[in-house]
């Protein structure tokens, strides 16, 4: 028999990593396929069928919009983990621990500003003016929907009399949860959120860093340098 001294201690299970929230515009990325398809279609197309210079400049007008398409649209996305935010626009990724977050703004634009003053658009969050009247719009409905059903059921209330008719009266669901809000208004409060409860932990500190995506811009210069070339060779 082993002593309990001799006892391999049981080994205790890892715990989970938290995964980070992935926030992208649905939109952009099914007009980003749109054009990748519609790029894709004509150039080759002009590669196949071009004469002369045509399909050469057919390929640099593809190594010049591609990246650019894939930049505006397919890329951006905002990474909220528990101990930062990482943000990937078009031409730059850039993370800021949420301790080095001031505050995160919206008017025309969703915005993340830094301790150190630096501002940062969300390009994965855009603001829609048109989502957000929409949203006022029901809320709005809402709102005067729950008035005129409070209005019967006080009426029911009075009429019965009674304990009872009263609590008949009052015993339905509320009409809404909470404030109709906008989607990337939602998103915004999710971060915000997330900011006041991880600010002042010790792992979500650190400094800001920014990292510009030379893998997007090296083939759009190339592009643009060959398609200049081939405009002023004629």
């Amino acid at each position: 028999m082993t002593s309990p001294e001799s006892q391999s201690p049981t080994p205790q299970p890892a715990e989970p990593e938290s995964k980070d929230r992935v926030y992208r515009s649905a939109p952009a990325i099914a007009g980003g396929v749109m054009l990748l398809g519609i790029a894709g279609w004509l150039g080759v197309d002009a590669v196949i069928s071009g004469e002369g210079r045509t399909p050469w400049l057919a390929l640099a007008l593809l190594l010049l919009v591609v990246p650019l398409v894939v930049a505006f649209t397919l890329r951006p996305a905002v990474y909220a983990g528990d101990d930062r935010l990482r943000i990937r626009n078009p031409f730059r990724i850039v993370v800021v621990p949420w301790g080095q977050v001031a505050s995160l703004r919206s008017a025309y634009s969703n915005e993340v500003l830094t301790e150190s003053g630096a501002k940062y658009q969300l390009w994965a969050v855009p603001v829609s003016l048109r989502a957000r009247k929409k949203a006022a719009r029901r809320e709005m409905r809402a709102t005067a929907q729950a008035r005129r059903q409070m209005g019967r059921d006080e009426g029911r209330g009075s009429a019965l009399g009674t304990t009872e008719g009263l609590r008949q009266g009052f015993s339905r669901e509320p009409l809404s949860d909470g404030p109709v809000r906008a989607e990337t208004d939602r998103i915004m409060d999710d971060l915000r959120g997330l900011h006041e409860a991880r600010r002042e932990a010790e792992t979500a500190r650190g400094e800001v860093t920014v990292r510009w995506a030379y893998e997007v811009l090296a083939p759009a210069v190339a592009g643009a340098v060959l398609v200049l070339i081939l405009v002023v060779l004629g």
